[in-house]
């Protein structure tokens, strides 16, 4: 491989790189602002409003733009991953694969099912019932995917810092 085209290499993959990094910085914010401030302010709501609102949140949050983040963050850190394959800030990349497909995970198996649940709900006599089941484990859940996405953040942010190391070398 010719310098030009390492270094075009390089550029390319930061650019999918960075791009997978503000992917997942968004959707660690969305798991951390749940943990921080939504779900203790719905602590406070009697059971009706909790439910009720939670099922709004559930409903408004299945969109484009999200789902855009959501999935973006595990597609552009897997074509990141493929990408910076043979560099030496690689295993950044895979460590950050490896804890937001944790945090995916959890979302699907956890999250979603409970959601799911909350909104099969019908009878509004059961909304004390519905939160019981509904309210610890979620919010347990999302502490963990908030963490893995966290820490998922971080692994590439020390990516794009030795990319950009790697890109000033070749450059030089």
């Amino acid at each position: 491989m010719t310098e030009k085209t390492e270094k075009q290499g390089t550029s390319g993959a930061g650019w999918v790189l960075g791009a997978a990094t503000i992917a997942m910085g968004l959707i660690a914010g969305v798991f951390y602002v749940f943990a921080c401030a939504i779900m203790p302010a719905l602590a406070r709501s009697d059971d009706r409003v909790y439910v009720e609102v939670m099922r709004n949140i559930n409903d408004v949050i299945q969109n484009p733009v999200f789902f855009l983040s959501f999935m973006g963050a595990l597609l552009l850190t897997a074509a990141s991953a493929w990408q910076v394959r043979g560099r030496p800030y690689r295993v950044w990349v895979w460590a950050g694969l490896g804890a937001y497909a944790l945090a995916f995970f959890v979302t699907v198996a956890f999250n979603i099912p409970l959601n799911d649940d909350l909104a099969s709900t019908a009878d509004v006599a059961d909304v004390g019932a519905a939160r019981e089941r509904f309210e610890d484990a979620w919010v347990g859940w999302n502490v963990v995917r908030a963490g893995l996405s966290t820490v998922g953040v971080g692994c590439l942010v020390r990516a794009l810092v030795l990319c950009g190391a790697v890109q000033r070398r070749a450059s030089s």
